[in-house]
Formats: structure tokens, sequence, C-alpha cells
């Protein structure tokens, strides 16, 4: 696929997929249209140009294929007629992608009626364009993976209407939405398994949707949020690794090397969904802990105790030992090591989180800075353990030697 063909791609296919999903009422179908179109873009664009409205000339190359399979399944008349008319009518110039119908793609993407897996897959497919071999990259899975989930997914919502669901059934599956675009940024920000600490490419796919989230549906307040938690959060990554790949953490990162352009429109969208006036909820929440982080000047200098108030909050909202973790880390900034570890070993008593390195990665952290070496280099191997992720097990293991 050539360049130019690719930068249209990622830019239209969800409009694209979205028009043809509404007319063909069949997701699936939509998705296969639009390919064939991108087929005969990479054929004829590098002989003949790349038109002046891509987004129209592939949506038009589609329209045709699905009026041709029709005709010869000499089935759907009524429908050919419309569409052909459609098209007939349809210029260029007149073509804009409908924010509505984007919106029903996400939403459907994101259908409570498949598993949380093939929703990541099936919104990196329609929404953010990327093939099967992409997405297979991004999860770190195998290609046949990808495809049986996609192949699952489409199944799943044959004969799912294209419609916006009903405004009661949007808190629910907005929530999804998030969810799933949360999920593939914190997985591109701090990757779970594999030979790299950060996958970038991934975090910034998540982030490109949440802002076309924010415009679809600029007054909900929790898309601005997750939106600013992806921008503050995202505004670190170029202290984040060391020059070789090597994981650089917070207190040892070069706040220059921070994105302050990208802080700024952390903090707008922040400032958007308060400005909505109904509370904040729990992706503004860590928005406004990664904010503390963005403003201070050092680790020594966060606002530690408004750090702990908002874990509180956040705490409130979204009860979970990962929240309660990180609470406890904030706790110990504000307070010391010892307070911290009380709450880090209360977890622990109750058996949570036991799969995972990140209790006793904490754990062995604050017994460090208590002095308690043997009791610290037994938590961190233990942390070393259970992670999958090679760079981060290789830090656990240097703090564990010091130790």
């Amino acid at each position: 696929m050539t360049s130019a063909v690719e930068a249209v791609w990622r830019i239209e296919s969800a409009p694209i997929v979205a028009t043809l999903a509404r007319m063909t009422g069949d997701l699936g179908l939509a998705e296969d249209l639009a390919q064939e179109a991108l087929l005969e873009a990479v054929e004829q664009w590098p002989v003949s140009g790349t038109p002046r409205n891509p987004g129209a000339w592939l949506t038009a190359v589609a329209k045709r294929r699905a009026i041709d399979g029709w005709r010869r399944r000499e089935r759907l008349e009524d429908r050919y007629r419309a569409i052909a008319h459609d098209l007939a009518e349809t210029a260029e110039q007149d073509w804009e992608p409908v924010g509505d119908d984007v919106l029903r793609l996400v939403l459907i993407a994101c259908s409570p009626r498949l598993s949380r897996e093939s929703q990541v897959a099936l919104t990196l497919r329609v929404v953010n364009g990327l093939t099967t071999e992409e997405i297979a990259r991004l999860l770190l899975v195998p290609v046949p993976t990808v495809q049986a989930r996609i192949t699952r997914a489409k199944k799943a919502l044959a004969g799912v209407p294209f419609e916006t669901p009903d405004p009661a059934e949007w808190s629910g599956r907005l929530g999804g939405v998030l969810g799933v675009v949360y999920l593939v940024f914190t997985e591109g920000y701090a990757a779970t398994s594999g030979a790299e600490w950060m996958r970038p490419d991934l975090a910034a796919e998540a982030l490109r949707l949440g802002r076309v989230l924010a415009g679809l549906v600029p007054r909900e307040p929790e898309v601005h949020g997750l939106v600013a938690l992806m921008e503050l959060q995202a505004s670190r990554f170029a202290a984040r690794r060391g020059p070789d790949g090597e994981p650089v953490l917070l207190e040892d990162q070069d706040r220059t090397r921070w994105d302050r352009a990208q802080i700024g429109r952390g903090a707008a969208a922040l400032a958007r969904a308060d400005a909505l006036g109904r509370g904040r909820g729990p992706y503004a929440l860590q928005a406004a802990i990664a904010e503390q982080h963005a403003i201070a000047a050092s680790v020594a200098t966060t606002d530690w105790p408004r750090v702990v108030a908002l874990y509180d909050a956040l705490g409130r909202l979204t009860p979970n030992p990962v929240v309660e973790l990180n609470r406890a880390v904030a706790v110990s900034m504000a307070e010391g090591p010892e307070a911290g570890l009380a709450l880090v070993d209360a977890l622990a008593a109750r058996g949570v989180l036991g799969s995972s390195h990140l209790l006793p990665s904490v754990r062995g952290e604050l017994l460090l800075r208590l002095g308690r070496h043997s009791e610290a280099r037994e938590a961190l191997e233990q942390a070393a353990a259970l992670t999958s992720n090679e760079r981060t097990r290789a830090v656990l293991l240097a703090k564990a030697a010091v130790g």
C-alpha cells in the first residue's frame, strides 16, 4: 500500500465504513466493500493520481460494488434502485462524512454482545482502519487470532440494525467504548508482555480515537476526561525510555523532555469536562492526578496530599485494589513509607492482586526506603517472577540486586 493510500485510509476509513453500513445494514459487508475499494485505489491511484476527494472516490467505488453484488444475486431490487439513485446524485464536492454514522460505528463495534478482546480488535479494524497484521503486532497475538476475533464479532453483529442505541442505553454502551479505548492506551503506556516497556504506536491509536469521540459526543464529560488522561500520560513518553529502550521511572525522568504542548491539551480537555458541570468521573479524576504530576517540578514537590485526596474520590467511585495500591503509594509520599507499607500489607492480607507483579513491586520499593533490604529483595524477586514484560523484569531484578 502506498503512503498516500495508507494516509487516506487512516483518515477516511471510519466514515466510509459507517456510510456503507448505514446503506447496507450489515457492518461485515460494509467493511468488506470498503476493503475492496481500497484495493482498487492501490491499483489505480499510483497511475491516475490521488482523487481530489479520496473519501468520496472510495465510497462511490464501494457503493458500485454493492450494487454489482445485489445485481448478480438478483435480489434487493428496491434497495438497489434507491442506492443507485443516491449514487447518481452524489457529487464528490458534496460528500462529507456523517458524524452520527461514525458514532454509530464506534458504538456497534463496542457492542456488549462482544467480548472485550473482540471489541478491541473490531474497533481497531473498522474505526482505526488498521489491517489484521497491524492489529496482531499491536496486540502481540498471532494474525489468525485477530482474524478469528474479527470474524466472530461480525457474526455476532449480523442482523444488528445500524442505528444509534436509544439514549437510555448510551451510558452502558459508551462506558464500554471508553473502556476499550483506555485498555488500548494503557497497553501502549506500559506493555503487559513482550520485549518493549512501552508501545507508543498503540497509545497513539487510542488517543486518536479518543479525540474523534470527543468531537462526536462533546457533551459527555468522561470522554473529555479520558482524552485529558491520555494526553497528560502521553506527554511523558519521550522521557520514559532511555537510549536503549530501558525504562526510566518517574523520579528519574528529565521533565524538560515532557511535551508541554500536550500537557496544555490535556489540561484544556479536563477543563472542558469540568465545564459541563456534572462532576468528575473516574477518567477525569485520573486525569486530575496526572495533572498534579505534570505541573510539579519534581517528585518531591508534587502536591501528594492533593493526590491522596483525588485517589480517595476515585476509590469511592470505582473501588478496586489497583486504585487502593496507587493510593498507598501516594500516602507513602505524603506521610512516609511506613504509612504506605501498612496499606500495602493490608491489601496483601486480603489476597488481592495475587497474580500481578504490581503489589510485590510496590511493597519492595517501600521496604527499600525503610532499609529492610532482605525483605525488599524477596518482594522484588517475587514481582519479577510475576511479570511477563522483559524490561519490567530487568528493572525489578536490578533493584533486588541493589537491595
